[in-house]
């Protein structure tokens, strides 16, 4: 595949901290990329794959000896690990190093999708905390929510938004990430099209779209507060060059990272004294990653609108019958949208109407279910949290049994209770099905079903 390489890539690169262009070009001919995993530490699998071996700046990533078909492992679909790149996960150390975890803060994923980084910031943050998962084209907002509701933790807030229209939310979050849109040379080992699509015209607009996105965004962080940015690319514009441009432009220090040597992760000074970290295939086992954070010099507290619409709470009998369904003893704060109870912890209600003045919410919290005059209908949300009342009639399924559920076919789950039954693999939610006196009724989302076979 070398020869494939872009020569004005590989020209590009010469002089770059941590550059070896006859590794560089041999590693991305030397077979498939690592494949790895982060485990969910809300609702772990019991068994670990075989040979798993931990990722070593990840408290949760694990390499994997080969790769499974991960459509086919039930495990996946119930949101115990998310499929993720090894290097992706360094914003753990990113984020550990500038922030202190044990408070309630308030984080923005300004470029979620397909939400790697916002299922590994849901695991780091306190259950306290608000993380708002931003993505801005529509058609792949739905994969972000899809992988939210899997991984189920409640203080997640989905939405699609133009970064501008955070601009509304000045100084309202204490960490933004920016996984910025880029020219992808980081990953021409995992997705090899992505070569014939690089260009140096192409480097130019995604350094263009990044500086975009950054100004945009900027006025919604509060001061100190931290700016982590990154990028899939090799190119300096994209990376070192963008990181002087933010110190030039906006009031923010660069903020140095501490490494392990063995991790052969690069440390790299811009032109401007600003610290970046390079992940190179031919030095570490992972693909093609810089990220950088910066603190936040100026701006003012948070000042919410005058006049906000609060959510609508249950009824006292509402709520009688939402308890029956949810754990007892439960700290979080229900409100209805849209015939919809959510869920949310309760210090992050007010947080609602404040993000409902300036943005599109597509999930807020976890969604319980709908209110009827007669049922209570139940959410898949519900199913994949780890909130679902211990009381409610579960089922466990073979693995025949759980790829038929996932495909949304029939299931004749031989149980003699009827009404809403949770069905389970190997200890872990799969969804819901309506036991009938005749059949059961599937209730997984159509459009996440599973098409392939065995």
């Amino acid at each position: 595949m070398s020869s494939h390489l872009p020569k004005e890539l590989l020209s590009s690169l010469e002089g770059l901290p941590g550059y070896d262009a006859a590794a560089f070009e041999a590693v991305h001919t030397a077979g498939p990329a690592p494949t790895s995993i982060r485990i969910n530490p809300a609702k772990p699998p019991a068994v670990l794959p075989e040979n798993a071996v931990p990722v070593p700046w990840s408290s949760s990533g694990y390499y994997l000896a080969s790769r499974p078909s991960f459509t086919l492992d039930p495990l996946f679909h119930a949101g115990t690990y998310y499929v993720q790149e090894a290097s992706s996960m360094f914003l753990e150390q990113a984020l550990r190093q500038t922030t202190d975890l044990t408070r309630s803060l308030r984080v923005l994923d300004c470029c979620a999708a397909p939400g790697g980084k916002s299922t590994l910031l849901r695991s780091l943050l306190s259950p306290e905390s608000l993380l708002v998962s931003n993505e801005v084209i529509r058609n792949r907002v739905s994969v972000l929510q899809e992988n939210m509701i899997k991984w189920g933790a409640p203080g997640t807030v989905v939405t699609n938004n133009d970064p501008r229209d955070f601009q509304r939310l000045e100084n309202y979050f204490d960490v933004i990430v920016v996984d910025a849109p880029c020219s992808g040379s980081g990953l021409f080992r995992r997705e090899p099209d992505a070569v014939n699509e690089w260009s140096p015209g192409n480097v130019q607009l995604c350094w263009q779209r990044q500086q975009r996105i950054l100004a945009d965004c900027w006025p919604a962080l509060r001061r100190e507060g931290i700016l982590i940015y990154s990028t899939c690319a090799y190119s300096r514009e994209e990376d070192e060059d963008i990181l002087d441009w933010l110190m030039m432009e906006f009031d923010a220090t660069s903020c140095s990272l501490q490494l392990d040597p063995e991790w052969n992760i690069v440390e790299t000074r811009s032109k401007k004294g600003g610290y970046g970290y390079r992940f190179y295939p031919h030095r570490l086992k992972g693909e093609g990653l810089f990220i950088a954070a910066l603190r936040k010099n100026d701006g003012n507290s948070f000042a919410p609108p005058r006049k906000l619409n609060q959510p609508e709470k249950p009824s006292k009998k509402e709520l009688e019958t939402i308890h029956q369904w949810i754990q007892p003893a439960s700290s979080l704060a229900l409100f209805i949208h849209q015939e919809q109870v959510h869920a949310l912890p309760e210090s992050r209600l007010v947080d609602i109407p404040i993000l409902q003045s300036a943005c599109y919410l597509k999930e807020a919290g976890i969604t319980l279910g709908q209110l009827s005059a007669k049922d209570f209908i139940p959410h898949h949300h519900l199913a994949m949290s780890t909130m679902a009342h211990p009381g409610i009639p579960a089922l466990s399924l073979s693995r025949e049994q759980a790829l038929q559920y996932l495909r949304k076919e029939d299931l004749h789950p031989g149980t003699t209770h009827r009404g809403w039954v949770l069905v389970r693999y190997a200890d872990h939610n799969l969804g819901w099905i309506k036991v009938l006196p005749q059949r059961s009724n599937n209730y997984y989302p159509k459009e996440w079903r599973i098409l392939k076979r065995e």
